[in-house]
């Protein structure tokens, strides 16, 4: 490994707890800045970042906290709703949890007297992760240990079910086709349902165990992404079912995938915490080593901003962000 691709994080911002899962809003709230939860034992803290990668005016990078949510259980998932909007009056503020009690909640807030929340209830096992219909926000998914994939309504009623073979450990929704599911299992098997026959229409396989982080990539939606045992594997799914690429990255094994938003070829996998520390990786398909080495202490949670190559880890009382070249 190539000593200077080895770095500390750009920037760093303290926080009250400890970090269990960190989220940039992939969304646009009609704002300059861009906004980040992040979810520790007890709350969801909701803030506001902006970088001097994107503003002149900014040293390094401002962060500001806007509200923190009592939350009563350990965050495991964030996903933030496309209705969020900064620019409304009065502001909206909409994002869903999904908590170690196996329950998801739906906040919204106005930052001001508006502080609502709602649960939903039926998974029957650890929710692993969670995302809003991406057009309209007017559903939610989820993928849990319970070997279900549920879609529900913002009332909290289950209006689809899917029956997976094995834990559920990732859910992505088509950017564009509504009706598009990605759900990666445990087992290694990647599907794609239709929201509207409820069928599968096409599997990916991983031939390695356990599964346990997937992503499509937004750039480029004919590209899926996960990381299973040690490895980082890409498919093209317009080329075969098994995977294009693929490469050994952590030496115990890799918890997280996920693609940059601003490059189809930039990626990031975070490994299992060590006894202290965390090796986040970023990846440039071009390039045949990791382009960025980072170490986190007891690192949690991986997220890219929206609009620059910039992505965030959480910590021990802290959060870590790291800015890559393109």
């Amino acid at each position: 490994m190539k000593q200077d691709s080895l770095r500390n994080a750009a920037y760093t911002v303290d926080c009250e707890d400890y970090v269990h899962v960190i989220k940039f809003n992939p969304f646009d709230s009609g704002d300059a800045c861009s906004l980040i939860a992040y979810g520790g034992n007890n709350y969801v803290v909701v803030g506001t970042c902006r970088f001097q990668e994107e503003d002149a005016e900014v040293e390094g990078m401002q962060y500001k906290t806007l509200r923190a949510f009592y939350h009563g259980k350990r965050v495991d998932a964030i996903a933030w709703s496309p209705e969020t909007r900064l620019d409304a009056l009065p502001p909206q503020i909409r994002f869903c949890t999904a908590a170690s009690d196996r329950k998801l909640r739906l906040f919204t807030s106005d930052l001001q007297d508006k502080n609502e929340y709602k649960e939903f209830d039926g998974h029957s096992d650890y929710i692993n992760d969670l995302v809003f219909a991406p057009k309209e926000g007017q559903e939610v998914a989820s993928v849990s240990d319970d070997h279900t994939c549920r879609v529900w309504d913002l009332e909290g009623n289950e209006k689809a079910r899917f029956v997976l073979r094995s834990p559920g450990m990732s859910v992505c929704w088509h950017p564009e086709e509504a009706f598009k599911l990605m759900v990666a299992e445990k087992n290694g098997t990647i599907r794609f349902y239709d929201l509207i026959t409820h069928q599968a229409i096409l599997s990916l396989e991983c031939e390695q165990t356990p599964l346990m982080s997937a992503d499509w990539c937004l750039k480029n939606t004919l590209k899926i992404g996960a990381v299973a045992g040690s490895d980082w594997l890409i498919w093209d799914i317009t080329r075969s079912s098994y995977p294009q690429d693929k490469r050994p990255v952590h030496v115990d094994r890799a918890r997280l995938f996920r693609w940059s938003r601003v490059n189809e070829n930039l990626f990031a996998t975070i490994g299992y915490p060590g006894k202290t520390t965390t090796q986040l990786l970023v990846h440039h398909l071009g390039h045949p080593q990791p382009i960025l080495t980072g170490t986190a202490a007891v690192g949690s949670g991986l997220t890219w901003h929206r609009t620059l190559p910039l992505c965030a880890v959480g910590g021990d009382h802290k959060i870590f962000f790291w800015v890559t070249e393109m």
